[in-house]
């Protein structure tokens, strides 16, 4: 039941006293059939009818060229749930095709980062040549894939409207799905597919269990659950199922169930719990260390055994594989998913025969230099313009007569895919992947841009003017270090962001691309962004006096320094009269604060050495002491005080009218002009040469 491989002492010590002395006191209840819970019969708890909001998916990362991780958002549980697909063969040489899905289900110890059929058995390599879509959800640790009666250790779990009313239609009309399905698992994973197939009529027309407890209701069961789930992250099987004698047990129990399964092709299997070839041998022969692989073997052994002679008796067909050895582990359950497949495909309708292709032509010479490729599982497709590509077991080659035959494989592959690959702005690849200087990272060169990799930021695009200015950085050697995500479209105005490990690259086609970085880039982030008055950057972090640094916006400058923090000053009369004193080698100094308005109505902005007041459209500084620094600057001038004139003696000469003030002192721009940089076009070419 724990659903991996358990032969930690940890395990060992909590385990065996359980999983062994526990085995025997209910191998009598599970012969003597399934009936140790007294109470109401099976409740009419039958899954709900199609939810009315739809499921909808809220991201869709590419971990590889047929392997795509979804979050998709679940009405059922109010979040978002993770599933990983491996799409099928044909997927992208026949685009307009659709294929059956195969559901995969995990075991008790079910992991949040990845499905145990790829992390721990080899599922992703044994499917990448059949015409089936897998569905591998993530997580669900102790979940039995049901809907719980209440949430628990923070988990809303509603696995079963999930997976049989949520994810099908979202499959079918995104992911190329048809409505022909099949679903198999292990210990946790097996019992809940024959409860799942049971329940809900039509999801599924194959059903497989792999060491799975078929039988949750006999004397003790619900007890053994109950310790498993507590030992599996600390689960209540009160919070799933409710007490031991309410009816949601029996309606859920595949025993009680059988009855249901007529017309699903069903599979079953377990060992014997006794020492086989992948097993570490204990010190009697047949017996292991794994003691509670042993115990769990057995138990299952005896429950599926129950399970068949009820699926005998209703003259249900099963095909059964009792094997002579094995325990609760992983390497038998890999073994089962490949014993079980032709029966799983006949069910589906899938050719279970392996394509004929044959690499040929500029993709087969290229071959012989790429061959951690594999086995070609598809024959040659077009692809973009004028293109074609073909299908390899670990990757893709694909060929252009401007860029001759080139591999795509492993995550930079994944990226591509979710890009369109060829059909994209990135075209095909202009060379294989290389490893970078540092020895961390990889990239691969395509027409239109690059894709960088590394195992902490993953396989991301830079394309255009992001990548030139990057380039002048020192591409990954320089401030920026990796992209960390995908360039985005800026939500209110015209431009892209993409991030970096060290701070985002903004461009707009005005500004042309530069990063921010540090405590600008969180202040930049406090007011707003792009959406700010500040708009977009439009020249890179520069340094100035007492370790102070800052950045030119189109709207104003964002400053800091050790002693001061990060301030905007923006552009107009406060930056005027700033600029006046000298900026920050003034008397001023640093902003230490934002531009705002005091209690008298008058907008002001405090520096280290005073404050700029601007009333009437002129900004005028003041000291520490509130005395005047300077003369006023901005707006209009003020206008002179009305004089009364005085009447002249007529033969008196007219006086000269006052000479008129001198004009104000230049005052210094913002910025020097040579700050700002031309713009870069949005597309530019690739500058890549590492």
């Amino acid at each position: 039941m724990v659903g991996v491989v358990s032969g930690t002492k940890r395990a060992r010590r909590r385990w065996a006293a359980c999983a062994v002395a526990a085995v025997f006191p209910l191998a009598a209840a599970i012969f003597g059939g399934a009936g140790g819970i007294t109470g109401a019969g099976i409740a009419a708890a039958e899954p709900d009818a199609a939810p009315s909001v739809p499921a909808t998916v809220q991201k869709a990362v590419w971990l590889g060229d047929r392997r795509v991780a979804l979050w998709v958002n679940s009405p059922a549980t109010g979040a978002p749930v993770e599933v990983q697909l491996l799409l099928a063969r044909d997927w992208r040489a026949k685009p307009d095709a659709k294929f059956p899905v195969m559901y995969m289900l995990d075991g008790l110890r079910a992991t949040d980062d990845e499905n145990g059929w790829t992390k721990d058995a080899g599922a992703a390599g044994f499917f990448a040549d059949k015409n089936v879509t897998v569905v591998l959800p993530v997580g669900g640790q102790s979940s039995f894939y049901t809907d719980w009666l209440q949430p628990d250790q923070g988990r809303n779990y509603k696995w079963e409207t999930f997976l049989t009313k949520e994810l099908p239609p979202l499959l079918e009309s995104q992911w190329h799905a048809t409505n022909v399905r099949a679903v198999s698992g292990l210990s946790m994973g097996g019992s809940a597919a024959m409860m799942l197939a049971a329940r809900n009529p039509g999801w599924v027309r194959h059903a497989a269990s792999y060491s799975g407890f078929l039988t949750l209701t006999t004397l003790g069961m619900p007890q053994m659950v109950n310790f498993a789930m507590k030992d599996a992250g600390g689960f209540d099987s009160g919070a799933m199922f409710g007490p031991p004698s309410s009816p949601e047990w029996k309606a859920h129990d595949p025993y009680e169930l059988a009855d249901k399964l007529k017309g699903i092709g069903l599979y079953v299997s377990s060992g014997s719990g006794t020492a086989g070839a992948t097993d570490p041998p204990g010190e009697l022969p047949g017996l292991t260390t794994n003691y509670a692989g042993m115990g769990l073997e057995v138990l299952s052994r005896l429950s599926t055994q129950n399970f068949v002679a009820k699926l005998n008796k209703l003259n249900i067909p099963v095909q059964v594989s009792y094997r002579p050895s094995g325990t609760h582990t992983w390497p038998y359950w890999d073994f089962e998913m490949r014993q079980s497949w032709p029966q799983t495909a006949a069910a589906l309708g899938v050719d279970s025969s392996l394509s004929d292709c044959k690499p040929g032509g500029a993709i087969g010479g290229a071959l012989a230099l790429n061959n951690w490729l594999g086995d070609c599982l598809t024959p040659e497709y077009p692809v973009g313009n004028g293109g074609v590509a073909q299908d390899f077991r670990n990757g893709v080659m694909l060929y252009s007569p401007a860029t001759g035959a080139q591999p795509v494989g492993g995550a930079i592959a994944g990226s591509y895919s979710g890009l369109n690959g060829a059909a994209s702005g990135l075209g095909f690849p202009t060379g294989g992947d290389a490893p970078l200087p540092d020895g961390r990272g990889r990239f691969q060169s395509f027409q239109g841009g690059s894709i960088y990799w590394t195992p902490q930021t993953g396989a991301q695009m830079v394309r255009g003017a992001i990548l030139d200015a990057w380039g002048k950085q020192g591409f990954e050697r320089g401030p920026a270090g990796y992209p960390n995500g995908p360039e985005i479209a800026t939500p209110n105005k015209d431009g892209v962001v993409q991030g970096f490990e060290n701070g985002p690259i903004y461009f707009s086609p005005k500004t042309g691309a530069h990063m921010v970085q540090g405590l600008i880039l969180g202040r930049y982030a406090q007011i707003g962004f792009e959406n700010s008055p500040f708009g977009f950057p439009i020249n890179e972090e520069q340094g100035l006096r007492d370790l102070g640094r800052f950045v030119a916006f189109e709207g104003g400058n964002i400053y800091w320094s050790p002693l001061s923090g990060a301030w905007g000053v923006r552009k107009g009369p406060i930056m005027e009269a700033w600029a006046a004193q000298g900026f920050e080698n003034g008397g001023l100094g640093f902003p230490i604060g934002d531009e705002g308005t005091n209690p008298n109505g008058t907008v002001q902005q405090p520096f280290q050495g005073g404050t700029v007041m601007v009333q009437d459209g002129r900004a005028q500084a003041f000291g520490l002491d509130g005395k005047p620094i300077g003369a006023p600057v901005g707006g209009p001038p003020p206008a002179p005080a009305p004089t009364t004139p005085t009447p002249a003696p007529a033969a008196a000469p007219v006086q000269p009218t006052a000479p008129a003030q001198p004009a104000a002192p230049a005052v210094e721009p913002a910025l020097p002009a040579e700050m700002f940089p031309l713009p870069i076009p949005a597309l530019g070419p690739e500058v890549r040469p590492n």
